[in-house]
């Protein structure tokens, strides 16, 4: 099960993919570092591991990083006066590559040849560990574990001249997945891989430009949102204006499809299309698929709300809240042993039981990761009475790792690699279980179906086809388990 709540972080079995980082700067406004505040602020659900700001007040730059949520952190008598300066990056972060702990917080900063440069990254960097090898090899020393650096120290070591090119330089090394937001004396830089796996948009708010991961950080800063940030581009923002550059060969996009599954919050706006828009069609699109003849539709919460909501209008089965959730439970909570470990999903979730008692029911959630809450979250259904639970998923089973910024476990760890449709069923003990299929993802998109020769999106979790090449998983599985597409990067 995936929550999609900015602040539900309590995860008792490892049982939640997590999104990499969010990604927010402005060029040009006045306490730059507490807009940056805000929009880190509204993109928490991205990561809430760790936050960080880097301010640039035309001569110096500032950095403040620390471990936990922004505003806990940010306060702004206490901090953000020591970000002084009319431009700033920030991020949110929680780690796919790298260690937790102060060093791999972002943004990373270093002192170049060429001056200072901040860069916050969202996405993963899938040859890093290749790259990293031959730098060391070559007198590099690495502060981080963090894949980010990587660019850094590319950047660093480039023969071009100019920072831009030595910028260009560098991406052109990497291969994976990554909106970039960088700081410089120069400018400000937004950028996306060839691919645009991972979102970027641009807003305006006054003179000032702003980069996000998502339009809603722009509303919360009160910003205009103007375009997303095209794969491959790079967009320079200084006191002369902006520029757009292209750099790479062009490539059929491939932006992540989960982001309208879950990461992205419903009340943003990617590639044009809103989630909630989205994820309402794909719960109609669910129920088409994959009816069930019960007496409620009752969403996991928060995750699954508007896909349950889409099921109840599409088959006209009552919407009814059976799972309240709690807010107030963070990662920090202290669990001295298995017993009351387990007993997590009771922390977080408990059964409406006057409502379930007696009833045929159905659950919509939006994936199976484990699926050991899945199973909690059926038993507890039946431990109030439900006289039947079925369950409805979202998505199609996930099948495969993600290598593109999403903590995802070990692909023999994934319920959906090991057993069938049927076998999952009986190990979540529901009464039926079902899937969207990926052609329903698809449509519910406003697409035709998936394009299986080339297809529309990056949807490897579910399909296994990655769209560029792994260098570090390849050498790590030698080359094991993963088909080569004709369309990969590289």
């Amino acid at each position: 099960m995936i929550s999609t709540n900015p602040f539900d972080t309590f995860d008792a079995d490892g049982d939640t993919l997590h999104e990499e980082c969010g990604v927010f700067g402005v060029w040009g406004t006045e306490t730059a570092a507490a807009a940056v505040a805000l929009g880190l602020h509204a993109l928490q659900h991205r990561g809430q591991e760790a936050a960080g700001i880097t301010s640039f007040d035309g001569k110096w730059f500032h950095s403040h990083r620390a471990v936990g949520h922004v505003a806990g952190n940010f306060d702004e008598d206490r901090i953000i006066r020591q970000l002084p300066g009319e431009a700033a990056c920030g991020h949110v972060r929680y780690s796919t590559t790298g260690e937790s702990g102060l060093r791999n917080v972002q943004p990373l900063y270093a002192d170049l040849a060429t001056g200072g440069f901040a860069v916050a990254h969202n996405g993963n960097i899938s040859n890093a560990m290749a790259l990293r090898h031959d730098l060391v090899k070559h007198g590099a020393i690495f502060q981080s574990t963090s894949d980010t650096e990587t660019i850094i120290h590319l950047v660093a070591t480039s023969e071009y001249k100019l920072l831009l090119d030595k910028f260009i330089d560098a991406l052109k090394q990497v291969e994976g997945a990554y909106s970039l937001v960088c700081l410089t004396p120069e400018g400000m830089i937004g950028c996306r891989d060839p691919l645009g796996i991972r979102p970027l948009v641009m807003g305006k708010l006054g003179d000032s430009y702003i980069f996000a991961s998502e339009t809603v950080a722009l509303d919360v800063v009160g910003a205009e949102f103007v375009r997303q940030v095209e794969p491959g581009e790079l967009v320079v923002v200084n006191d002369t204006g902006i520029k757009s550059h292209r750099p790479f060969a062009p490539h059929a996009p491939r932006p992540c499809i989960f982001e309208h599954v879950y990461f992205s919050r419903p009340d943003s706006i990617v590639d044009g299309i809103s989630v909630y828009s989205v994820r309402k069609e794909i719960g109609a699109q669910l129920a088409i698929e994959s009816p069930v003849d019960v007496d409620l539709v009752i969403p996991v919460p928060d995750s699954g709300v508007p896909a349950a909501i889409g099921y109840a209008q599409q088959s006209g089965i009552p919407f009814e809240l059976g799972i309240i959730r709690s807010h107030y439970v963070g990662r920090t909570f202290i669990q001295p042993g298995d017993k009351v470990r387990h007993l997590g999903v009771k922390l977080k979730h408990n059964a409406n039981k006057s409502l379930i008692e007696g009833k045929k029911i159905v659950l919509i959630d939006d994936s199976i990761v484990r699926g050991t809450t899945s199973t909690k979250i059926v038993e507890m259904m039946r431990e109030a009475g439900a006289k039947e639970v079925h369950m409805r998923i979202a998505s199609p089973p996930t099948t495969h790792s993600c290598f593109y910024g999403v903590d995802t476990p070990e692909r023999e760890k994934l319920l959906a690699a090991k057993m069938d449709v049927e076998h999952m069923r009986e190990y979540i003990e529901a009464d039926s279980l079902a899937f969207l299929s990926i052609d329903g993802l698809y449509r519910a998109m406003g697409e035709e179906g998936r394009n299986d020769a080339h297809p529309q999106r990056c949807d490897a979790c579910f399909s296994g086809q990655y769209p560029t090449t792994l260098t570090d998983h390849d050498e790590k599985a030698g080359k094991a388990d993963l088909p080569l597409l004709a369309e990969r990067v590289k």
